[in-house]
């Protein structure tokens, strides 16, 4: 059991921990060298350039300007001076959001906090029913702050419930308005867009085989059937996985080109050469510039066969497809309604943007996902008890006199005082946060396996995943493996009708390892989640081994993004642990509010000048936060009843019954008030924005602008016309560009062309808001062309 001294001991050492790399930071964020690392957000958006040019050899390296050393903490103001507006036009919504996370515990927890020290720990401590239990209970000075501290049917109790009534009032009133307010935020920030190419877009699955027609043709003849007036044309998916592989080695080839043209252009008297042998060690003496020209010349001619080869095969096709409408409202009615008597069939959904696209899994047959899904459930349940193990050792470190008393021999270990407070107070927290380190990888692994089709998805469901694992494994295990560990003595010599008595006293004594892990985890890792060490180290190790290209060194700058699959699960169980002992152990408040507003300032910083999110989801996380805030209010509420259950409250602990439900019918009417805005797409919203764009911009080809909007990553890399042929529709046009007549030409399936009709009319009048007024014309017409050009296709990489 952690006393004040360990607790001093283990808040000294993370306090110099974070101090330190605060201060390494603050150093190597001013060099020269270091400048790609710290500011690769800077330098992704054109607002930096590198401070080694027009430099002596030294300062390319070191700064040698003093003054910057002595106001090495100037990036503490810096961070905090950036608009929210501002961050969301530098940043997107998704990172002003994910700040505003840490501002709402702000908000939740400094009232919190002031009213639970100032009320609840006079409560506790007067009560002094641990100083009778001493030689029973293994108990310490912090113990003595808690509820364990009250005696059995006090009527100190009410006080404890009337500030969990309180807490829990003001917490569902700020989640509302916070919910509100990123309602708005999310619903403007559409609003504001000019056009994004996913409000046009859907994506279609498990599209059905029809006998004798390809399944590029099933899908333009079910659209324009069911969606005559805004279907404009589909991209297929083709499985392309041997192209894949080819197009990455073509890259690697054209790589090496670069790097020993550039070679050559800054020593022309000598011409670079290389041998053909094992690493280019021994064999025959070659001329490197032509070698390589000759291995992307061989490459380009297989990447040719295989395109062809895979256009040829109707096996390669999958029933896949990104289905394009001309209005965001044909979009929207699309996406969000059942488009088969059959409902496992032409399943749609909004398509990700183009960045947030994970392509591998569009391959995924739609029967496999159900079993996909069960494995997946089964592996998270199995994972979540393996990791019992490790966390019951964690548990054993903390408790060691429990174990002393049971295992005498152990006493000889621990009896040097400092060696002890180490191993209580900082040991168990650090052995916690190691024990973590592997785990979001595997859980996102296993969401990529499920087959979800978006990064932001995925990530969504590691972070759920990663939720219920730090519910069960880091909260309720630390407390049932804890109070096992730390009580064992009591449990082995008393009656089992005092064992729950025993349990209701020991679970708020847990505060003191949550302690040492919020100072491991939210002081001492926030401070090194600012050093960016490993990218530091790796972005050395690239440009001294790996970097031969401009091109190579920015991708070994590589700036990241939010880590959200590990950031809101450890943001969630610091919610989780304030609100449940907030009440039970108020002395763990004030280690919560340095989190929070450490956290704040340090991702404030890294948002502006480092991450560079890899996609844009408008803030569809929120409603996973906003439940999870809620379940950690059910969780303390119903602690709070079993402590007093066990305390003979009978007459104080039906008051909080009421307390749940009340929590349960506000999340209710929260998820029904703001949740559609996060999963549908208000149709009169599409409608007005159709309305106005048709109006300013009644020449605009959106043909043209969603042609290729949803070609693979693997075909971007081609700069020639020809290579992207088979896979794009012109920009400037909207018929297909005829390939190269040297090549063989792939089958044509048929192809409808739309023929508009006279445009609508819109008539504006003068009042505020603008209101515009649709006059039809005449119905559109399909005329079916039985020899045109192929459709619009593109290939995509499937995974093994």
């Amino acid at each position: 059991m952690a006393t004040l001294e360990d607790i001093g001991v283990s808040a000294l050492i993370n306090i110099i921990t974070a101090f330190t790399f605060l201060l390494a930071f603050a150093i190597l964020r001013i060099q020269p060298l270091n400048d790609r690392v710290y500011f690769p957000k800077r330098y992704i958006s054109g607002e930096r350039t590198s401070p080694r040019h027009s430099r002596n050899f030294v300062a390319k390296f070191v700064n040698l300007n003093i003054t910057t050393y002595l106001t090495f903490l100037n990036w503490m103001p810096q961070a905090m001076r950036m608009s929210e507006t501002e961050i969301i036009n530098h940043a997107g919504l998704d990172s002003a959001v994910f700040l505003r996370i840490y501002t709402l515990g702000l908000k939740i927890f400094v009232p919190v906090t002031v009213l639970a020290l100032l009320i609840l720990i006079p409560v506790n401590v007067s009560s002094g029913t641990l100083f009778f239990l001493r030689r029973e209970l293994v108990v310490s000075d912090i113990d003595k702050l808690s509820i364990s501290n009250v005696r059995p049917e006090s009527i100190r109790f009410f006080y404890h419930i009337g500030l969990e009534y309180l807490f829990t009032i003001w917490t569902c009133y700020l989640l509302y308005k916070e919910y509100d307010y990123v309602t708005s935020m999310r619903l403007h920030f559409l609003a504001s867009q000019r056009r994004r190419v996913e409000q046009f877009t859907v994506v279609v699955r498990n599209v059905p085989h029809v006998p004798g027609h390809s399944l590029s043709d099933t899908v333009d003849h079910f659209f324009q059937t069911n969606h005559p007036n805004h279907y404009l044309f589909h991209q297929a998916l083709y499985n392309a996985n041997k192209y894949a592989k080819l197009v990455r080695r073509r890259e690697r080839l054209q790589n090496w080109l670069d790097y020993y043209q550039l070679k050559f252009e800054r020593h022309p008297e000598k011409r670079p050469t290389g041998k053909m042998g094992f690493l280019g060690l021994w064999g025959e003496s070659i001329d490197s510039i032509e070698y390589y020209k000759q291995q992307i010349k061989q490459i380009e001619k297989i990447l040719t066969l295989e395109r062809q080869k895979i256009i040829k095969d109707p096996k390669s096709i999958l029933p896949v497809a990104f289905v394009s409408f001309n209005s965001r409202w044909g979009a929207a009615v699309c996406a969000q309604t059942q488009q088969s008597k059959n409902p496992t069939l032409w399943l749609t959904n909004w398509a990700p943007e183009p960045r947030d696209v994970y392509w591998r899994n569009l391959a995924i047959p739609f029967f496999s996902l159900s079993i996909r899904k069960l494995i997946i459930s089964l592996s998270v349940f199995a994972l979540v008890f393996f990791y019992m193990i490790p966390i019951a050792f964690v548990q054993s470190l903390a408790n060691l006199e429990g174990l002393e008393r049971v295992a005498p021999f152990l006493r000889t270990v621990i009896e040097l005082k400092f060696i002890k407070s180490f191993l209580q107070g900082f040991l168990p927290g650090l052995a916690l946060k190691i024990f973590l380190y592997i785990l979001p990888t595997v859980l996102m692994i296993m969401s990529k396996i499920e087959g979800h089709i978006a990064f932001s998805t995925l990530e969504r469901r590691a972070a759920a995943k990663y939720y219920y694992f730090m519910l069960v494994n880091v909260f309720l295990g630390s407390i049932v493996t804890g109070t096992a560990f730390e009580q064992l003595h009591s449990f082995l010599h008393q009656s089992p009708t005092q064992i729950p008595r025993t349990i209701g006293v020991s679970i708020p004594m847990k505060a003191t390892f949550f302690i040492t892990y919020i100072m491991v985890d939210g002081w001492a890792g926030i401070a090194s989640e600012i050093l960016r060490l490993k990218p530091l180290v790796i972005f050395h190790l690239k440009n001294m081994f790996l970097v031969k290209t401009e091109r190579d060194r920015e991708k070994a700058m590589n700036p990241g993004s939010v880590d959200f699959p590990e950031t809101l699960p450890s943001l969630q169980l610091y919610f989780l642990l304030g609100l449940v002992y907030a009440v039970v152990t108020p002395i763990l408040l004030p280690f919560i509010l340095v989190f929070f507003a450490f956290a704040y300032l340090v991702y404030r910083h890294q948002i502006i000048n480092v991450y560079n999110q890899q996609y844009e989801s408008v803030a569809a996380f929120w409603p996973h936060v906003h439940s999870r805030i809620i379940a950690s209010l059910l969780i303390s509420q119903l602690l709070l009843m079993g402590l007093l259950s066990t305390k003979k409250a009978a007459n104080s602990t039906p008051l909080l019954v009421v307390l749940p439900i009340l929590t349960l019918s506000f999340h209710k009417y929260c998820k029904r008030r703001f949740e559609p805005a996060f999963r549908k797409y208000p149709l009169e919203e599409a409608m007005a924005k159709d309305l106005l764009e048709r109006t300013t911009e009644p020449d605009l080809n959106i043909k043209a602008y969603l042609a290729d909007a949803y070609l693979h990553p693997i075909f971007r890399s081609f700069e020639e016309e020809e290579e992207l042929v088979e896979v794009r529709v012109d920009k400037h046009q909207t018929r297909r560009v005829s390939p190269p007549v040297s090549e063989p030409s792939s089958p044509s399936p048929p192809r409808y062309v739309y023929h508009p009709p006279s445009p609508p009319h819109y008539v504006a009048h003068p009042s505020s808001p603008p209101q515009y007024v649709y006059q039809p014309s005449s119905p559109p017409q399909y005329i079916y062309h039985p020899s045109s050009p192929p459709h619009y296709a593109y290939h995509y990489e499937v995974e093994p």
